[in-house]
């Protein structure tokens, strides 16, 4: 079936990751990627979405105008716009607010005029932080590790599932798009729009323009790759803390999935990430850099922890795997090296991104 897919956040690691594996895929499909270019590095991505045949639009999903449903009409929006950092809206709350919130509202006011499908990408910073950083685990010689007996219901050494219990704080970011994942719901019901939910864990691969708070497993290896300091934040500054990764690749897989099956996983919500078998420490991380590139960098340990942080989450991906059949495929040592050669073949176009 042809298809006109819009994806919000076009110019972004994920979004043009989605919009050039659609459009290799699906050649008659029409695929727009809209962006407001904010994010530095997000240019770098034009000339490959030109080159794809994919239409660029400038725009931003706070301002309604730019989402016309006369001129896009789109029957797939696949929503991955987004603030995505925790510290960001701590400091400013306002930008966020209005991107993933606003900017969410504005989405789902275009399915609804169109009656387009809804694909969400949310964040598993939906959970609370005071719940996720109660959780019992041992300590390792290289990493915080989940054990199986756990007080809460939805957690055990797979990780967070589903029914993880919502209450309590989870920072602006986290709050902003749970706000989403509701009213994508109530939307879904009032007008009969078919719209799934994905709350993503910490997604990597190549052209990803990390940072310190967002994208930590492409920051880690740049540093390494540029000889850039680095500090273990937290924690003692072991550098044990732990999270689950997902290649951007195998995201591409999930949703492709999704979208061929949206009749049959409409309304549902979806934890996805790399799950118990694809965790890295950052103390982890670093020997798995130092290895691939050979660099060995000087890390500061700052015991004091940041605000909004845990020490340990690991996405339990049970029920989308379940539901589709869809399995993450690349380990940690492939998506690292994967990376640094990204870093090694276009150098001169992004060492600037990570002074």
């Amino acid at each position: 079936m042809t298809r006109h897919v819009l994806i919000t956040g076009g110019a972004g690691f994920v979004g043009s990751t989605l919009a050039l594996g659609l459009a290799q895929r699906y050649p008659d499909w029409q695929i727009t990627a809209l962006d407001n270019l904010k994010r530095r590095g997000s240019e770098l991505n034009l000339p490959r979405l030109k080159q794809a045949g994919i239409q660029f639009i400038h725009g931003d999903v706070r301002n309604q105008e730019d989402l016309d449903p006369v001129a896009l009409k789109p029957d797939l929006i696949v929503e991955c716009s987004a603030e995505p950092s925790v510290l960001a809206g701590y400091a400013s709350p306002g930008y966020v607010l209005q991107t993933n919130l606003v900017g969410t509202i504005n989405c789902l006011e275009l399915a609804r005029q169109t009656q387009a499908d809804f694909i969400f990408l949310s964040t598993s910073r939906i959970y609370p932080i005071k719940s996720l950083s109660s959780l019992q685990f041992k300590e390792t010689e290289t990493r915080f590790q989940l054990l199986e007996q756990q007080s809460l219901p939805g957690a055990s050494s797979q990780g967070i599932a589903e029914n993880f219990p919502l209450n309590g704080s989870r920072s602006l970011y986290g709050a902003t798009k749970l706000a989403s994942e509701l009213l994508v719901a109530e939307y879904a019901e009032a007008y009969g729009l078919r719209t799934i939910i994905n709350r993503c864990g910490v997604l990597t691969g190549p052209w990803q323009m990390g940072k310190v708070d967002q994208g930590v497993f492409a920051l880690w290896m740049a540093f390494h790759y540029f000889k850039r300091s680095l500090k273990y934040i937290g924690y003692g500054g072991t550098g044990k803390q732990v999270r689950d990764f997902l290649h951007v690749s195998d995201l591409l897989n999930l949703i492709d999935l999704q979208i061929h099956q949206l009749s049959k996983l409409a309304g549902q919500t979806f934890n996805v990430g790399g799950g118990v078998n694809n965790t890295l420490s950052l103390c982890e991380t670093t020997q798995l850099c130092q290895e691939i590139c050979g660099h060995n960098i000087p890390i500061t340990p700052l015991p004091a922890s940041r605000m909004g942080d845990v020490p340990i989450f690991i996405t339990d991906s049970s029920k989308v795997m379940y539901a589709t059949g869809w399995q993450p495929r690349k380990d940690a040592k492939t998506t690292l090296t994967e990376i640094y050669e990204w870093l090694h073949k276009f150098e001169h176009q992004v060492s600037e991104i990570f002074l």
